[in-house]
């Protein structure tokens, strides 16, 4: 608002001054020394009418810059009038654009300012403006003062305006880079709630799927069956409870890790390392065998986002083994602690005689960005022998 009312006033300043001067000018040239009378010619009078007409084009000055230039150059260079409207258009040019029309047009205001300081030398001596610093007879020294004060006058504007360009092109610029980086903010924060989502929701759903078939196959068990049902009543209900997770982040945006991986404070509690025996027991209760292996050095002391991100890597291994080798036995291995770091490593055969179930295709690559804003390392793929492996390092300071 403060800046609107201020660019109404400097138009408002610009146009007054310019009206102001070609009144002056039109005075001058219909003076008569001799009985110090006013006697306006028609080219004195079309002259003016054409600088009261440049005065009010500068209302538009920013809205077109380049006509109004050349509209403000008329009254100096055709009828030898004053080029204020033309000096005040070049910084509006200016700040709007510094291509190759530019410098054209600083010349044309500059060869416009020097005419009408020459006509103005040339005046009677009770109008003349300029003539008492650069001299009223026509002499070298007259014609380089009039170049040199036409040289500033031109100069002025044209820093005035380029500057305010310069300015106006950094607010741009800064406002664009302020919205790349909330597209990438948000872009950021899609792809870490898609992830929060596929590692809560897709280890739970996949364990229900199985469930549910398992209980399809023991149907003439009613010992078996019973055990299932309870199973799946059981998963299903973890998987209501990893939704409304879900929904809460995506409502307030808490209850998961933040962007950068730690934990968002006022959430729900992220699992850990003390929590791997609880997901393989509930992958062997969905009918896979797990061989695991703990071989841990103060893991009560691991810090809370090197257990969350050990734990969904497991997660999304055992997963994969639920849905890719179902009927197999995964090795699972984690060792390590602080100072040496974290290692696990999930082994399954491979099979092809299952289809695998469906799923997004997007774990390991979630797995990859975890251990990636941990600085580790991964890699998944055949292991020789007919195997598949899931290996992944993190790094654990001692502190």
């Amino acid at each position: 608002m403060a800046r609107r009312v201020l660019g109404v006033v400097l138009t408002v300043v610009a146009v007054a001054a310019s009206v102001v001067a070609g009144i002056f000018v039109f005075g001058t040239q219909g003076y008569l020394p001799a009985g110090k009378t006013f006697v306006p010619t028609v080219w004195s009078f079309l002259g003016f009418l054409s600088s009261i007409g440049a005065a009010v084009m500068l209302c538009w000055r920013h809205r077109w810059p380049l006509l109004v230039t050349g509209i403000a150059l008329v009254p100096s260079l055709v009828f030898g009038f004053e080029s204020l409207a033309a000096l005040i258009a070049l910084a509006a040019l200016a700040a709007a654009r510094r291509d190759r029309l530019l410098p054209l047009a600083a010349i044309a205001v500059y060869a416009a300012t020097a005419l009408a300081l020459w006509h103005d030398a040339h005046r009677h001596p009770d109008v003349t403006v300029v003539g008492g610093l650069i001299g009223r007879e026509t002499t070298a020294g007259q014609v380089i003062g009039t170049l040199l004060l036409a040289s500033m006058l031109t100069a002025v504007p044209l820093g005035i305006g380029i500057g305010r360009g310069m300015s106006s092109d950094l607010a741009r610029r800064d406002a664009q880079e302020r919205e790349l980086r909330a597209e990438m903010t948000r872009r950021a924060e899609r792809t870490r709630i898609a992830r929060e989502m596929h590692d809560v929701l897709g280890h739970r759903l996949s364990l229900l799927s199985l469930q549910a078939g398992a209980l399809e196959v023991t149907r003439g068990d009613e010992a078996r069956a019973t055990e299932a049902a309870r199973t799946v009543r059981t998963t299903a209900r973890q998987s209501l409870d990893d939704l409304r997770q879900v929904i809460g982040v995506l409502r307030d945006g808490r209850g998961f890790a933040g962007p950068d991986g730690d934990p968002r404070p006022g959430g729900h509690p992220q699992p850990g390392l003390a929590d791997i025996p609880v997901l393989v027991a509930n992958t062997r209760r969905s009918g896979l065998d797990v061989n695991i292996t703990i071989l841990l050095d103060e893991a009560a002391a691991a810090p809370e986002r090197l257990g969350t991100t050990a734990y969904r890597i497991l997660q999304e291994a055992l997963t994969n083994v639920l849905r890719h080798a179902p009927g197999t036995v995964a090795d699972v291995a984690v060792r390590g602690g602080p100072g040496t770091g974290l290692a696990i490593e999930v082994v399954n055969p491979l099979t092809a005689t299952a289809p695998p179930s469906p799923g997004s295709g997007t774990g390991l690559t979630g797995v990859r960005e975890r251990v990636g804003l941990l600085g580790g390392t991964v890699s998944a793929g055949p292991a020789g022998e007919g195997n598949f492996a899931l290996r992944a390092f993190l790094p654990w300071d001692r502190h």
